[in-house]
């Protein structure tokens, strides 16, 4: 494999928004006990579900433990390759390779350290050396050159790329005390641009209430195209988001992008009703020594705006909630060319995240370079 010490922006590459062509989707085969309870028996009939609606327009790789594999297979259709890696859970948003993009649509990937959100300071569990080693096998196995920035903790959730300069980040994450606690806000921003090719970073100061990632970009603001978001949003002035939403929105309306671009932004509702782990579901979690543990009745990070932009399609998490059909609709008016596939996503939330968090884009382009040393294959992927 090719390790690359130089810096993408310097090379000319960038990340391209996710709603850019895409060669394939790469996600991770549910087993972590604390993270899916019951076997992850219900959490892997939601991420068929997605698996399938994703394929309907681009190739889906599922990485899957050898243990697990098997299973993995006799649950997918055949159009959905099955490749044994090793991880620790099933983040591949956070885990996997961020890409980047030059004129020429060659694409590399980069390779961020990952400390399951926080480190030895607030991590959810104690060892996650195979989450962290995820990206660079990706890489590799699949024949992509790959920038080493594991001197940098960053998950791909906590970032939101318009493809045009302009990148979404909050606060909450990226200044939080577990992931580059040595590194100025300015200095984390030099990093940034150095290796997504942005030129400017709008730093949103909250995500959604109670996201266990310290508030990810990705469950609170997403680009729909450059220039244009959506905004996880309430009118209840009663509930603890209605201040951290007011509060982005307040700095949205005054900020611009890269280009100068004033945004639109479209408020996308979160569910009427708090979205709250059972007692039934917490009885089948079964949690390591040092992992964060959940509680009966605690409020979990539902948010419509934690989808998934696929070739031909948008899949829009649900939750049995009032809500449900009004987030379809707006989806619907923002992304007017793909399709709407609504996935009813409770058993994806209970392990801490959704649909966007179970799923990595890989952009449309030239796998191979002349000079690279990598002997992995990309039959899997045209």
């Amino acid at each position: 494999m090719k390790r690359l010490l130089s810096l993408p922006a310097a090379d000319g590459f960038r990340m391209p928004g996710e709603f850019e062509p895409h060669r394939g989707c790469i996600m991770i085969w549910p087993k972590r006990p604390g993270s899916w309870p019951f076997g992850a028996k219900e959490a892997r009939k939601a991420f068929v579900q997605i698996a399938e609606a994703i394929a309907d327009s681009e190739q889906v790789i599922m990485l899957a433990e050898p243990d697990v594999a098997g299973n993995a297979r006799e649950m997918l259709s055949e159009r959905i390759e099955v490749v044994e890696m090793e991880s620790d859970d099933a983040w591949a948003r956070d885990v996997g390779p961020a890409f980047v993009v030059d004129q020429d649509r060659k694409v590399r990937g980069i390779d961020w350290q990952f400390n399951a959100w926080g480190g030895t300071v607030c991590g959810l569990y104690q060892d996650w050396r195979k989450d962290n080693l995820l990206a660079g096998r990706f890489c590799e196995r699949f024949g992509y050159p790959v920038y080493d920035a594991q001197h940098f903790v960053l998950e791909g959730g906590s970032i939101h790329s318009d493809g045009e300069g302009t990148l979404l980040v909050t606060e909450s994450c990226l200044l939080n005390a577990g992931r580059n606690p040595l590194l100025t806000k300015s200095q984390i921003e030099e990093q940034l641009k150095n290796y997504l090719g942005v030129t400017k970073i709008i730093w949103l100061k909250y995500g959604i209430y109670q996201d266990e990632t310290d508030e990810h970009v990705d469950n609170i603001c997403a680009f729909v195209r450059p220039g244009e978001v959506v905004l996880a949003w309430t009118d209840d002035k009663n509930d603890p988001q209605y201040e951290m939403s007011l509060a982005d929105l307040r700095l949205l309306e005054k900020e611009t992008d890269a280009r100068g671009r004033h945004f639109k932004i479209h408020k996308l509702p979160i569910p009427e009703k708090p979205v709250c782990i059972t007692k039934e579901e917490l009885s089948g979690f079964s949690f390591e020594p040092g992992e964060d543990e959940r509680e009966a009745g605690e409020r979990l990070a539902a948010s419509y705006v934690n989808f998934y932009i696929s070739n031909g399609g948008v899949i829009v998490p649900q939750f049995g909630d009032v809500h449900d059909a009004e987030a379809v609709r707006i989806l619907g008016e923002c992304f007017p060319e793909r399709r709407i596939y609504p996935v009813y996503a409770r058993d994806i939330i209970v392990g801490g995240g959704n649909i966007h968090c179970i799923t990595g884009q890989i952009p449309e382009g030239e796998i191979h370079e002349k000079g690279n040393s990598g002997s992995g294959s990309d039959e899997m992927l045209r």
